[in-house]
């Protein structure tokens, strides 16, 4: 797989990424699992991982960093992305009662401190808020940030969940490029193309990372009309390209130069996923899927 610039100032990064944001609510998402999937990107050319603070109640950054402990690969060869911002309760984090959001100077710097030392390592690649607070101090967020790219902590600073508003307003506040929005975009959620998520960040000179790019699995097993619309469109593609349906779905994505973000436990999941990199839709095609998976307005 090859490795591609995020945008014009951020660092290279596999054509995929992998997240962690499922191993919350999956029972065999533990360190023994964790390590076969890492090992199997990585076989893949898959090297840029996706974590949040609170990703499998808290517990997936530490599996990694352990992971990464017994130096089956080296630091310098992965590339990591961590987020914080979003507050989610679990056991042993009373002071977060409800779910909610914290951008603030302090939240921001107790993260980080944590994730670095979770993850064990010196610095993160690519830093991101996890959706805005509206009622953080904006000045003190981006002066955090700025602070955190100095020292070396973090080289480089994303968003996930922002909107073109609030990816406009942080920007207009930091001194420093964003190099990354994550969307929800997929075959059966086509919104980011349609709210300039996308036209943004191509303004912007990055690339977004599409979360969700197989629809949570609906793609290939959903039983609701949509899903069916769009399935039967990629099964009569499936022949022309000789592909997978779900390599097709993701070659879609691919086509918009955006980055597809993998969540996925199963592996035969992540091998089609790998395997849209080798699919190049005709300009019609990728125009059929788009038609089939677009919901209009009654």
């Amino acid at each position: 797989m090859e490795k591609i610039f995020i945008s014009d100032s951020g660092p290279k990064v596999s054509q995929a990424i992998y997240g962690f944001w499922r191993w919350s609510d999956t029972p065999e998402a533990d360190e023994k699992s964790m390590e076969h999937i890492v090992n199997l990107c990585i076989e893949l050319g898959i090297n840029t991982f996706d974590h949040a603070d609170h990703y499998g109640n808290y517990t997936s950054e530490s599996m990694f960093g352990n992971i990464m402990g017994k130096r089956s690969f080296k630091r310098e060869d992965i590339v990591l992305f961590t987020k914080c911002g979003f507050c989610v309760p679990a056991e042993g984090k009373n002071n977060y009662p409800i779910r909610h959001r914290n951008t603030s100077a302090a939240h921001i710097n107790a993260t980080l401190e944590q994730s670095l030392k979770n993850l064990k390592t010196e610095y993160i690649d690519v830093f991101l808020l996890d959706g805005l607070d509206p009622i953080s101090n904006l000045e003190e967020t981006a002066f955090a940030l700025e602070k955190l790219k100095s020292s070396g902590k973090i080289k480089n600073v994303g968003v996930a969940n922002f909107n073109v508003f609030q990816h406009q307003l942080l920007a207009s506040f930091l001194q420093i490029p964003t190099v990354t929005n994550h969307v929800n975009l997929n075959l059966l959620n086509t919104v980011a193309l349609d709210n300039g998520q996308l036209d943004y960040s191509k303004q912007r000179y990055m690339r977004a990372v599409a979360s969700e790019p197989l629809a949570g699995g609906r793609i290939e097993n959903g039983l609701d009309l949509q899903a069916k619309k769009v399935r039967a469109v990629l099964e009569g593609l499936s022949e022309k390209y000789d592909a997978n349906v779900e390599s097709l779905a993701v070659a879609w994505i691919n086509k918009l130069g955006v980055i597809p973000l993998i969540g996925t436990l199963e592996e035969n999941r992540i091998r089609n996923i790998a395997d849209s990199f080798h699919i190049n839709l005709e300009h019609e095609d990728w125009y059929l899927l788009y038609e089939a998976g677009r919901v209009w307005p009654d």
